[in-house]
């Protein structure tokens, strides 16, 4: 680990824990004051599989829809630090993943891109991977920076994350991508790509969260 790495996840850990000593706790899910996560707010992110194929027939499982308790309970373990937070997502993700991952099967995770890793001084999915029990092989690396993604319809955001990930060699295993939210699947997509490219045999998608498909512009962010 590189001594700037190790700085920022020092910085980063060091506001969160001023954050929480002169702010008040409250529950992610629904704000209820003095508890980080309320029990009807837990009951709220059990799994509920959907199963949908992206445009270029990538199958993906999601564990929940993301809206509601489970969305706001994921943008705070994504935007506001609260890490401990993973605790309480990973049983419906590691639900979804014992379902779905074969003997054999290598796990890998999306990668965050590098602004949002120095921003936060995590990685969101890696963190959600390792709290349901699995350990994610890093196969896959940003090659370029696309632009967020908020805003774009279909087509644009294809277009957009389209080349942007390359991956080290699978050697014909079936390899599990795992990512936090599906929005259109063009990011899963080009992750798949990747993975084929350098020799992977099935490749199948895992995210925690899927957004309700809707006509016209797409909702969310690239930077995961």
């Amino acid at each position: 680990m590189s001594s700037r790495t190790s700085l920022t996840k020092t910085v980063v850990a060091a506001l969160h824990e001023a954050l929480t000593f002169w702010m008040p706790i409250a529950c992610a899910g629904c704000g209820l004051l003095d508890v980080g996560l309320c029990s009807g707010c837990r009951a709220a992110l059990a799994a509920a599989p959907h199963r949908r194929r992206t445009e270029a027939g990538l199958a993906v499982t999601s564990a929940m829809e993301f809206s509601g308790v489970p969305a706001r309970v994921l943008r705070a373990l994504k935007e506001e630090g609260r890490t401990s937070l993973a605790r309480a997502l990973a049983p419906a993700l590691g639900s979804v993943l014992a379902e779905v991952a074969g003997g054999g099967a290598v796990v890998t995770t999306v990668p965050s891109s590098r602004a949002a890793y120095r921003r936060r001084g995590y990685r969101p999915v890696d963190l959600l991977a390792r709290r349901s029990g699995w350990t994610p092989v890093p196969l896959l690396r940003s090659v370029r920076t696309p632009r967020d993604q908020r805003g774009l319809d279909r087509a644009a955001r294809r277009a957009n994350v389209g080349g942007v990930f390359l991956s080290r060699p699978v050697g014909g295993r079936d390899v599990v991508l795992v990512d936090d939210v599906v929005t259109t699947g063009a990011t899963l997509d080009d992750a798949a790509r990747a993975l084929r490219a350098a020799g992977a045999g099935r490749v199948i998608a895992v995210t925690l969260a899927h957004t309700p498909r809707r006509r016209g512009r797409g909702a969310g962010s690239y930077e995961r």
